[in-house]
């Protein structure tokens, strides 16, 4: 199998890419934001792989890092998203922004990438929550979903330490009597909805409303 790529970037287009290894050109298909963020044609370029081998093709993969890679894994094990939507899903959200859509249960985030409509969306969220926990919380903390390459050893930071208006916000809440998780994912999805900059007194009660719904 193979699990990594180093060579010379051929070519890039909308869906794939081709790495030339001493001479030989591999088709690798990748997100839009990984092919984004590939370097010029000619340039040396490293690709983590994922192969998946059928009946009549042998398919890679591409990712920059491990955490992409992971990821595209962990959407696959969801029922009704093949590695042409999980590619679609990373080509529209970043890791973060997936772990976020999960933790604090806002399927809609996940229906801009094609091929995702609400039911699957839903089923995304429904199936990776517990999959995710760690993840999802490491990123709304700002710890981001670095721990998703290191096989989810990485210590998430707790659920309070977010900064600002949204942690006397999640403190409120908290002191209301509301599990500090709970809180902390309420919050966050009204500080999202509300803007960058909410204050004390729109966020709790947005994030009160989330609670209740």
């Amino acid at each position: 199998m193979i699990a990594r790529l180093r060579g010379l970037l051929d070519s890039a287009g909308t869906d794939h890419a081709v790495i030339d290894v001493n001479g030989v050109g591999y088709l690798v298909f990748a997100a839009g934001r990984t092919l984004d963020r590939l370097p010029k044609p000619g340039e040396p370029v490293t690709l983590l792989i994922d192969t998946h081998v059928g009946e009549d093709h042998i398919r890679l993969y591409g990712f920059l890092d491990a955490t992409e890679r992971d990821w595209f894994r962990l959407l696959m094990t969801v029922q009704g998203v093949g590695a042409r939507v999980a590619l679609a899903i990373l080509s529209a959200l970043t890791p973060d922004q997936i772990a976020q859509a999960i933790a604090v249960n806002d399927p809609k985030l996940l229906v801009r990438a094609d091929g995702v409509g609400p039911k699957l969306a839903a089923r995304i969220v429904n199936e990776l929550k517990d999959k995710t926990a760690h993840l999802s919380l490491a990123a709304l903390t700002g710890g981001g979903t670095a721990a998703a390459g290191k096989g989810g050893n990485g210590a998430a930071a707790p659920a309070g330490s977010v900064a600002g208006a949204a942690g006397d916000a999640v403190s409120a809440l908290v002191n209301l009597g509301y599990g500090r998780t709970e809180a902390f994912a309420a919050v966050m999805k009204a500080s999202r909805d509300l803007g960058e900059g909410a204050e004390l007194q729109a966020l709790i009660p947005a994030a009160l409303k989330e609670l209740a719904a």
